[in-house]
C-alpha cells in the first residue's frame, strides 16, 4: 500500500521501463539497432509482444542473415510530445536506423499539426545529434476527414515535409490495407490482429530492406553519414487512427 503519492518521475520510470525491456540497453549484444518510436500500432496492443510488426520485422532480419537488433520503444497513447520527452533515453542504443511512428494521437486529439511537426522534427535533430550516420524511416497517417479540411491538409503534409527536410524514406500511411478492413482489424476495429500486423510488416520490409544493406550503414558511429541521398517515397493512402 502506499504511504505517499507516488512522483511523476516514478510514473516516468514505470512507462519507460513497460516501453523498452531493460535488456534492451544492455552492452551484451552491440548490434547496431533498428529502433521503432511509434504508439500502440507500433505496440502491438492487444496482441503478444512477438506479434507485434517490429518483432515480426526482426525475424526477417535474421532470416537474412543480416546483424541488426530491432527494439520495440512503441507506447499505446503516445504522442510526439511523449516521444520527444523518452527519445534522450533510447538514444543510449547504438542507433542505426530510426523508425518514427507517432502523430495519431496528436490528431485525435485535435493537438497543432505544426507543434506535431515541431516535436517530430525535434527527435530527428537528437537522434542525428547523438547518431550522425543513423538513417530514418517516417511513417505518415491520415487524419480524420470530420477535423475539417485545413486541419487535414496541415496534418497530412507535415508528415511529407518532415521526410524531405530530413531526408528520411517515407511511408505515407502505415495501415495501408489494414484500416478499415474488420478482418484485419481487432474488435475495437482501429487495432491491427496478428493478420493486420502481418500485413504492416509486409509492407515496411520492402523499404526498410534496402537501409540494411546499405554499405553507407556500416561503419564507426561518430562518422556523419553521406548527404544528400533522395528522400524515398511510396504513395500511400487511406483512412486510420489509433490510441
Amino acid at each position: 500500500m502506499w504511504t505517499r503519492r507516488p512522483s511523476r518521475l516514478y510514473w516516468l520510470t514505470l512507462l519507460l521501463a513497460c516501453a523498452v525491456p531493460a535488456t534492451a540497453l544492455a552492452g551484451a549484444d552491440d548490434r547496431p539497432v533498428v529502433l521503432f518510436v511509434g504508439t500502440s500500432l507500433t505496440a502491438g496492443y492487444g496482441l503478444p509482444s512477438d506479434e507485434a510488426y517490429p518483432a515480426l520485422l526482426q525475424e526477417r532480419i535474421d532470416a537474412a542473415g543480416l546483424s541488426f537488433r530491432v527494439v520495440n520503444a512503441g507506447v499505446s497513447g503516445d504522442t510526439s510530445a511523449g516521444g520527444l520527452r523518452r527519445i534522450d533515453w533510447l538514444l543510449k542504443l547504438p542507433v542505426s536506423i530510426l523508425f518514427l511512428e507517432l502523430g495519431a494521437n496528436d490528431m485525435l486529439r485535435g493537438l497543432s499539426p505544426s507543434q506535431m511537426r515541431a516535436n517530430l522534427q525535434a527527435i530527428f535533430d537528437r537522434t542525428r545529434a547523438t547518431h550522425p550516420r543513423a538513417r530514418f524511416v517516417l511513417a505518415g497517417m491520415r487524419a480524420l476527414r470530420n477535423l475539417g479540411a485545413p486541419f487535414v491538409a496541415e496534418f497530412e503534409a507535415a508528415f511529407a515535409a518532415l521526410a524531405e527536410t530530413n531526408d528520411a524514406v517515407f511511408l505515407p500511411f502505415l495501415l495501408e490495407g489494414v484500416a478499415g478492413e474488420r478482418s484485419l482489424n481487432q474488435a475495437d476495429d482501429i487495432h491491427p490482429n496478428a493478420e493486420g500486423q502481418r500485413r504492416i510488416a509486409d509492407l515496411v520490409w520492402p523499404i526498410l530492406e534496402p537501409l540494411l544493406r546499405d554499405p553507407q550503414d556500416t561503419g564507426p558511429p561518430d562518422r556523419p553519414r553521406a548527404p544528400g541521398r533522395p528522400t524515398g517515397s511510396i504513395s500511400r493512402s487511406g483512412p486510420g487512427d489509433t490510441r
